[in-house]
């Protein structure tokens, strides 16, 4: 009885939080919410492989992801970083293109 309870709440926050999504796709102007989910996902997965990353600072990029083509922007203290960042990014699943809109600290 218990989990039937706790699996019908957890059914009914999963909904809310999808169309709460729904709002937010139309704002930033995806066509689906699939898109906008997807979207999610890969700027989360980019993320995370730049915080597992020794040589990437994952503090001084920021990550925005609009039908699957993934913006960086931010710092790198090098050239070798900028790369390593955009690789990392190309490798992700679900991403189709990079803009690459790092700079380069003097």
């Amino acid at each position: 009885m218990k989990l039937t309870i706790r699996n019908t709440l957890a059914a009914t926050v999963t909904a809310v939080a999808l169309l709460t999504i729904t709002g937010c796709a139309v704002t930033r102007g995806q066509e689906t919410v699939g898109a906008y989910v997807d979207d999610t996902a890969i700027t989360t997965s980019v993320k995370a492989r730049f915080v597992d990353n020794k040589e990437v600072d994952a503090s001084a990029i920021s990550v925005e992801t609009l039908n699957g083509t993934v913006m960086l922007s931010g710092f790198a203290k090098s050239l070798r970083e900028k790369g390593t960042a955009e690789s990392i990014t190309r490798n992700v699943k679900g991403v189709k293109a990079v803009k690459n809109e790092i700079a380069i600290r003097p």
